[in-house]
This record gives structure tokens, C-alpha cells and sequence, in this order.
């Protein structure tokens, strides 16, 4: 069975030609983080903690390249991988990438590269490098938003009112009670529960 050769897709590229790497690095690892602020309360002996957000996943490893053989610039060829720090004249920033080795799917962008080189022919030209790259996880805004766990009925929240939406049935869906929709039509100074204003935000308060 023939070995699969990693692949560095450029994405924005009007054709994506995908660009192999010349040996598969030996591992690699992927890095996820949290970011938490503290909060400090007078009188206590630690502070509290509050989450904030979530960064993106960060995908590193280390790319050999050896031209030692075919006797040309190894630069030739890391040169290629390189490039994908350039930024795109039209979107005014490096391209959007996937890399691809089996069943690992990374959309990214390539955050940094240290590039090495450790072998060089009589007049000085390099053989021999290695790229220490480092890429950042490329999500989808609407990726995001859908990936949100929907709250509970102990969260308020808001929802924009669709065609045939009754306060009944929103009490239904939000509350698992449809009895309960007086909360929601006081909340948002709603007089005719029949008539809802389709397209509009209303408030779904927390259930006391």
C-alpha cells in the first residue's frame, strides 16, 4: 500500500493545488486553550475565576525536506510552504488552508514557520531543512454560532419571532409548558397573544 503523503491545500486559490509534504513529520500536536479572567474578591484567600472565551486549536510539527539526491536548492521546495504566509492582494490576508493527512481535516491558516537549515553543497547551497510550522484553527463564524448549546429554561435569552409562532407554542418549545407563555408576553408588553410581530426579537425571561 502506498503512503499517504500529507497535503497543504490552499483554499482561496481559484485552483487549489495541493501541496504535498516531502516526509511525513514523525508527529505532530494539536493545542487547544481557554481563556479565563480573575476575580478578585477583598477578604478572600483566592481569586474566583470566570471563563471568557475559547481560542482556536493550534496545529504544530516539524517538516523535513532533503534534495541531497536531486542535487537542486532545498528552497525550492520549502518555498512553497513559505509562500502561504503571503498576503492575498483581494482578501488582504494570508489564504485560509486545509491540511489534510488521513483522518486528520484541519482547516487553518499557517501562523508561524521557522525554517532550518542543516546541510549544504560545496558552494554553500542548502540541501537540507527542516520547517518547525505552526497552524491556527480557521472556524466558520456560523460554525461557531451552531456549536453554542442552546440554554435552559433558567437562562434568559431572546428568539425572532417566525411565521405561525404562538406565544403557546414558543412557551412549549422554550419551557416544555405551553401554559406558560404569560411570562413571555409580559416580559415583551405582548396584549394579543395571536398576534405575534413576525421578524421581530422578543425576550424569553428566565422562569422564576
Amino acid at each position: 500500500m502506498a503512503l499517504m503523503k500529507a497535503l497543504i491545500i490552499n483554499t482561496d486559490a481559484v485552483v487549489p493545488i495541493p501541496i504535498p509534504v516531502m516526509f511525513n513529520p514523525p508527529e505532530y500536536q494539536l493545542q487547544k486553550t481557554n481563556q479565563y479572567a480573575e476575580v478578585g474578591i477583598p477578604g478572600l484567600g483566592s481569586s474566583l475565576i470566570q471563563f471568557v472565551r475559547g481560542s482556536a486549536q493550534t496545529l504544530t510539527m516539524e517538516l523535513f525536506f532533503d534534495t541531497t539526491d536531486l542535487g537542486v536548492d532545498v528552497r525550492v521546495f520549502t518555498a512553497l510552504v513559505l509562500a502561504l504566509t503571503d498576503v492575498n492582494s483581494d482578501t488582504h490576508a494570508p489564504p485560509r488552508l486545509l491540511f489534510l493527512w488521513g483522518t486528520l481535516v484541519f482547516p487553518c491558516v499557517l501562523e508561524s514557520v521557522t525554517q532550518r537549515f542543516e546541510y549544504f553543497n560545496p558552494l554553500g547551497m542548502p540541501l537540507r531543512a527542516r520547517l518547525t510550522v505552526s497552524f491556527r484553527g480557521y472556524d466558520l463564524l456560523a460554525d461557531l454560532l451552531s456549536s453554542i448549546p442552546l440554554l435552559s429554561a433558567d437562562r434568559a435569552k431572546r428568539r425572532v419571532v417566525k411565521s405561525g409562532d404562538t406565544l403557546q407554542g414558543i412557551a412549549a418549545q422554550e419551557y416544555g409548558d405551553p401554559r406558560k407563555w404569560r411570562p413571555i408576553a409580559e416580559a415583551n408588553n405582548i396584549n394579543n397573544p395571536l398576534a405575534l410581530p413576525v421578524g421581530q426579537g422578543i425576550v424569553i425571561p428566565t422562569l422564576k
